[in-house]
């Protein structure tokens, strides 16, 4: 029943999130300065072939010029239908292009949260299992320094680093498996950092309940009685903040794709943004807004599965 409340309450912050992300892109698109009409058109046929006429002949196809509130509410009702509109650059349905970027921007992501969850958490268990000392120590300086970086300094320092000077990775590319190693790694490090002091924190206080030094007392070794009643107490507070960590993944998204060039749903948003493709932000905007929805529910769910003193 517990389940049941969670993806009912989700249900409707997702129409509440499409309502609100399709307003808001609205608004603000429509308030950019500038000629939207020739922003488009130089979407469509490059900056160096835009002159006035295309610039007319655009905004005579679309109605650029024409009154907001209608649009908006023609939108509303395209998207009660499962209709995300036509692109204004390219003329293809707005939904499959979304689907064709999302699926390169979602496979940068896991690589980058399966990185940050093999470097962060176990370093984490080991300073939590010794508070204080000489790892705990060197891991707090590390994932303060690493987490205050920007995620497009890190990918800048990365690409001197192990493009330019070590010639170990390419700099920019998509289709092979070794063009995922620099955006996933710089996507990585910040959400490693988060991971290990949050897993560090939860690991130290584990240890110094009753229960741990119990299970010690009747014999287990410290191996055998973290993964029989520490992994799943640290996973908890962990997996929960996987929920946070969405924001940022897709914050850093849009930077490290721009940087790197990687045909996802970032970097398809900036040049939509740029070439005021209207129904392109917003189809695409909508989807990052659902997908934080979709990725709550989905740590709502396993919290309560890993601790079910939460669904009471």
């Amino acid at each position: 029943m517990g389940g049941m409340k969670v993806l009912v309450s989700r249900l409707v912050q997702a129409v509440m999130v499409a309502i609100l992300i399709g307003t808001a892109t609205f608004i603000m698109m429509r308030s950019l300065p500038g000629d939207a009409a020739w922003r488009i058109a130089a979407g469509r046929y490059g900056y160096d072939n835009v002159d006035a006429a295309a610039a007319d002949a655009v905004r005579g196809e679309l109605g650029i010029d024409g009154p907001a509130l209608p649009a908006l509410l023609q939108w509303l009702s395209d998207l009660a239908r499962f209709d995300f509109g036509n692109s204004l650059v390219s003329g293809q349905p707005v939904m499959d292009e979304i689907v064709h970027q999302l699926g390169a921007s979602a496979s940068l992501a896991l690589v980058a949260l399966l990185l940050s969850l093999v470097i962060g958490p176990p370093l984490g268990i080991l300073a939590g299992l010794r508070p204080r000392g000489m790892l705990d120590r060197v891991l707090l300086v590390a994932s303060t320094g690493v987490k205050a970086v920007p995620q497009f300094l890190m990918a800048l320092v990365l690409i001197v680093l192990l493009a330019v000077h070590l010639r170990w990775l390419p700099a920019a590319g998509h289709g092979e498996l070794r063009h995922f190693i620099l955006p996933g790694l710089t996507l990585a490090l910040g959400l490693a950092a988060v991971n290990a002091r949050i897993t560090r924190d939860a690991m130290a206080r584990i240890a110094d309940m009753p229960f741990w030094r119990f299970a010690q007392w009747k014999g287990l070794s410290e191996r055998q009685t973290l993964l029989r009643h520490g992994l799943r107490n640290v996973s908890v507070p962990l997996i929960t903040y996987l929920g946070l960590q969405f924001v940022t993944l897709v914050e850093g998204v849009i930077i490290v794709e721009s940087i790197f060039g990687w045909p996802g749903i970032g970097h398809a948003l900036v040049h939509a943004i740029f070439s005021r493709d209207v129904p392109m932000v917003q189809g695409t905007a909508l989807v990052l807004g659902l997908g934080f929805v979709i990725v709550n529910s989905a740590i709502d769910l396993a919290v309560r599965r890993l601790d079910p003193r939460v669904a009471g």
